[in-house]
């Protein structure tokens, strides 16, 4: 969207406000989507969910690639928004619950990278679609989303569901056999099965292949139990799980990625395709960091990561803000602040990226309890 924007609001004639809430309407559809694949996972399972998740993204592509009006384009812009919100809680969850303690941090935010690849891809291919005709140009780039998300659709259908959800269903045999298939060791399998029976309430010494379980344990009732009569230490979970996520946003990520081109040309960047190759070197350098970041997660641990990120990323802001306010206010041009702003707008994304953008996911989706993690999460 970042690239797309610039040829936008020319070619829908449309006023920087129009372009602002057309950015930023996204994330709360995606907050709704979010809200709603937790209860639909726990009814129709994980793989179902990402399904879902990809046919609803599929169709906000397409309304936005074909998009004749600025109307259609916020339609189209809301439904991929949910499509988010649906990819973003599930995608994490099915991640963690189908792998194994040793490598469960790597895959949990495995999805994370992918958003990072996804990302880049984007911003080359908008420098290519960029050569196109304005009308045509921008669409392709909004509409080129559809082919990723039917790719999804079908593969997932080829991965195993959730062990977790099916022994919330009752599926013990199912659940058995796909842990047989993923665990490291047929040992490691019997204590995660194991794990995960008592977990939902099943005796240990249950050998039948399904079982009838409460309607609470199916995970009936779990916003209940999560919002309105949680237990202290689920209040404390969600408390942890809301504050990363709210913390994450308001580092302010998406106000970067989205605006980068706006804030390479305040650094005196000015040619378009300029412009959406400075973009690029942000998607290479989010997917390289968050690369790195799946490297370590499982060795340093999430905290040390998180710490990190942290500090790096009020560093960068700091400095990002002091030299945009200085080159804005100065009567001559400022080479070093325009140059300071530029690296601090990589730093920024670095350091966002190596830590905050992975652990975040990885983090809410470990800390929930069994019966409420879809939800939860």
């Amino acid at each position: 969207m970042s690239g797309a924007m610039i040829f936008i609001k020319e070619d829908l004639k449309i006023n920087d406000t129009q372009v602002e809430v057309l950015a930023g309407i996204l994330n709360i559809c995606a907050l709704v989507g979010a809200l709603c694949a937790g209860r639909t996972s726990d009814f129709i399972g994980r793989r179902y969910t990402i399904v879902v998740a990809s046919m609803i993204f599929f169709l906000g592509s397409v309304l936005m690639g074909y998009a004749p009006t600025y109307a259609i384009l916020m339609l189209g812009r809301c439904t991929a928004g949910i499509g988010v919100g649906f990819a973003l809680m599930i995608a994490p969850v099915y991640s963690a619950e189908i792998s194994s303690a040793s490598s469960r941090g790597f895959l949990s935010s495995l999805p994370e990278l992918g958003i990072s690849i996804g990302i880049l891809i984007g911003y080359i291919s908008n420098y290519f679609f960029a050569k196109l005709t304005l009308r045509l140009g921008w669409r392709m780039m909004l509409g080129i989303a559809a082919a990723p998300s039917l790719a999804l659709a079908f593969g997932i259908l080829k991965m195993p569901e959730s062990p977790r959800w099916l022994i919330m269903q009752g599926r013990l045999g199912d659940a058995k056999s796909i842990l047989l298939r993923v665990s490291n060791s047929k040992e490691e399998a019997e204590i995660r099965f194991s794990d995960i029976k008592a977990a939902a309430g099943i005796p240990e010494n249950c050998t039948a292949d399904t079982v009838k379980l409460s309607t609470q344990t199916r995970g009936e009732g779990v916003w209940k139990e999560l919002l309105l009569r949680p237990t202290p230490p689920v209040r404390w979970m969600l408390l942890a799980a809301v504050g990363i996520h709210f913390f994450e946003h308001a580092t302010g990520i998406e106000a970067v990625v989205l605006y980068s081109p706006r804030i390479f040309k305040k650094a005196g960047v000015h040619s378009k395709h300029k412009l959406l190759l400075a973009t690029v070197g942000v998607g290479i350098t989010k997917a390289v960091c968050i690369f790195t970041a799946t490297l370590f997660i499982d060795r340093v641990g999430r905290r040390r990561l998180l710490l990190t990120s942290v500090g790096g990323i009020i560093v960068a802001l700091t400095g990002l803000g002091f030299a945009l306010t200085m080159a804005e206010n100065s009567h001559g041009k400022l080479t070093w602040a325009l140059a300071f702003s530029i690296v601090a707008t990589y730093t920024y994304v670095a350091f966002f990226n190596i830590g905050l953008a992975p652990v975040t996911w990885v983090y809410s989706s470990e800390i929930f309890p069994f019966k409420i993690k879809g939800t939860g999460a």
